[in-house]
């Protein structure tokens, strides 16, 4: 992974990082904003369909809809220390033979991947600096339904960004977050031919589940 910002990832979210997250998830399960994602793309209906999770963290929505009947996912992440948490996770719910791992920069693989029904970004464009090409790229990937989690362009989340930048600099890390526009992150995902079907805000961040015309019934 050449990029700065892709080297920064794989320093930022370690292996200590991710063993935190497996604790609370394990302990109280998704995120709020994880869980409303999940919620929305089971009222799509998820059963027999295929899953793309790009930058999975520890797993959560791969162990949450393969529980609810999905039939395979594959997890793309940049951190190595994460896929091994999502890995041991999801080998302890005996779902393991049911998820394709690969490490790297989305954009770097996305020619080598299949497309699937769902493709989710939990709170993945905020940690990537050319929102055009994630979100072009990995919309076109889906057949069915595109979920993101993403922050509110909102003054408040663009003061955040920056206070967490300002700490990131001072640590000397490359890594760094990003607010970037709501209407240009809905522009490139309707240009792949997506339709909003659900958005919801929940405090700096929102929810938001694209559908393909083709697929509404």
């Amino acid at each position: 992974m050449a990029c700065a910002q892709c080297q920064g990832i794989e320093g930022f979210f370690n292996r200590r990082t991710a063993e935190r997250n497996l604790r609370s998830y394990r302990k109280r399960g998704p995120d709020r904003t994880t869980r409303l994602l999940i919620g929305a793309l089971e009222a799509e209906g998820v059963v027999d369909r295929t899953l793309l999770d790009i930058g999975g963290g520890i797993g959560a929505i791969q162990c949450e809809l393969l529980k609810a009947g999905a039939a395979r996912a594959t997890d793309v992440d940049a951190s190595s220390a994460y896929l091994t948490a999502a890995h041991d996770e999801a080998e302890r719910q005996g779902l393991a033979d049911r998820v394709e791992y690969r490490m790297g920069n989305f954009i770097d693989v996305a020619p080598e991947l299949a497309s699937a029904d769902i493709v989710t970004l939990d709170r993945v464009v905020c940690c990537y600096h050319d929102p055009r090409s994630l979100v072009g790229l990995s919309a076109a990937k889906t057949t069915r339904l595109y979920g993101l989690v993403y922050p509110r362009d909102t003054w408040l989340s663009h003061v955040f960004i920056a206070a967490a930048n300002t700490v990131l600099r001072l640590r000397g890390s490359p890594f760094r977050v990003f607010v970037h526009p709501t209407a240009a992150i809905d522009g490139f995902a309707r240009g792949t031919g997506l339709q909003p079907r659900y958005q919801r805000n929940a405090g700096v961040w929102q929810v938001v589940v694209y559908a393909r015309p083709s697929t509404d019934n």
